[in-house]
């Protein structure tokens, strides 16, 4: 089965671009220091209403009405309520399998977070921390996490698979992003030792959670891996017969090609589509299925108009997408879109980020053109080609 699917990113790992008013009253940028900064009936509130109103059943018919198959959904190492002041979130995973089985929909459990973070990113747990694959202790318990998610859900008919672990940062990306400048530590104490993880590490860590993971999950059920921001670095990884149905997935996204010095323009937009993401996954295909587990319709510095323009939230600023018609930013977002999805056939599918977010205005949280990040969206004003 060919993979279109969704993440449904910010219900149980939370992002505060995507909701700010769940950080309302605060200064933390992460989940970490959220529960910090409020009492706990505050914040157990707030958790409890989000989750309860972010993600209902009506969404997972929505997803099928699109058209979409499968969604991904990033969980965070405390899902079983065994790491406090964070409270766990097993009974909305057990519904979303509920729902999945009422709409024929297939879950791809991402494991989002773990303790120390492997990415120093906001969306990592705690921004400007990168400390997990050099603490023993969460890198077992990262094991234990998983192992315990395999056997809750690894007989589940509505289960396609679990991903070991989402974007851990190699040195390449950590440099690229500029990682300590662009995700401020708030504890510098506690950031010192940060750092990228090393390939040699994440193969390591990748066979253990395997080993741990497979005795629990029927044997059609897939177990994925992220590329680390590194594709091409897997050829000669898990080639021994004792791994069976082993994914690789690859985040790609438009500013990241951007970053490597894409032209910013449509044609330039698309070559590099077609000489990187496509080539790049058909390559790799030869050596695993990809999955392509996150992208965007469009989430450049320069959107293709102007380069002093900008969509991606890296920056913030005005967006000359903005000014265009609504035919004009249809046809361009169309393109672009069709261009990817293109890509990504090289592979057995995709997953989009992200299903919504929780903005009230466009101007909200200083996102200029964010609602390319949002799929409803894309859909309802025809930018996403759901028939495609």
């Amino acid at each position: 089965m060919y993979i279109k699917g969704v993440n449904l990113g910010n219900w149980l790992v939370l992002e505060k671009w995507m909701s700010p008013s769940l950080f309302e009253g605060t200064t933390a940028e992460d989940e970490y220091y959220l529960p910090r900064q409020l009492s706990k009936e505050v914040y157990e509130a707030r958790i409890k209403v989000h989750r309860s109103e972010y993600i209902t059943e009506r969404d997972f018919a929505t997803i099928k009405s699109m058209g979409l198959n499968s969604v991904r959904i990033p969980v965070p190492y405390f899902i079983f309520g065994d790491c406090e002041p964070f409270i766990g979130c097993v009974e909305e995973l057990d519904k979303a399998f509920s729902w999945a089985g009422k709409y024929g929909l297939s879950i791809l459990i991402d494991l989002h977070t773990v303790p120390g973070s492997q990415n120093g990113f906001d969306n990592g747990g705690i921004s400007g921390v990168c400390k997990w694959s050099k603490q023993p202790e969460s890198i077992e318990f990262t094991l234990s996490v998983l192992e315990r998610l395999a056997k809750r859900y690894g007989k589940r008919s509505e289960l396609w698979g679990i991903q070991i672990l989402n974007e851990p940062i190699t040195e390449r990306m950590w440099n690229i992003m500029d990682v300590p400048n662009r995700y401020k530590a708030v504890d510098e104490e506690m950031s010192k030792g940060s750092g990228p993880n090393s390939l040699e590490f994440l193969r390591e860590f990748y066979i253990k959670a395997y080993r741990v993971m497979r005795p629990h999950m029927r044997e059609e059920n897939v177990i994925v891996f992220h590329d680390g921001f590194e594709l091409k670095a897997w050829k000669d990884f898990m080639r021994e017969e004792e791994f069976k149905n082993v994914v690789l997935d690859t985040h790609q996204y438009l500013m990241l090609a951007e970053a490597e010095g894409c032209e910013q323009s449509v044609d330039g937009y698309i070559k590099y589509i077609q000489e990187n993401y496509a080539k790049d996954i058909a390559e790799m295909q030869k050596y695993f299925p990809i999955i392509c587990g996150e992208w965007s319709l469009f989430n450049s510095y320069g959107c293709g108009i102007d380069t002093a323009g900008g969509q991606s939230p890296l920056n913030g600023i005005e967006s000359n997408v903005d000014k265009l018609s609504k035919s004009e930013k249809k046809e361009l977002y169309r393109e672009i879109a069709k261009a990817q999805l293109d890509a990504w056939r090289n592979g057995i599918g995709h997953y989009y980020w992200n299903y919504k977010l929780l903005l009230d205005t466009v101007n909200e949280g200083g996102w200029i053109g964010w609602d390319s990040w949002d799929l409803g969206k894309c859909v309802a004003q025809e930018w996403y080609p759901v028939e495609y």
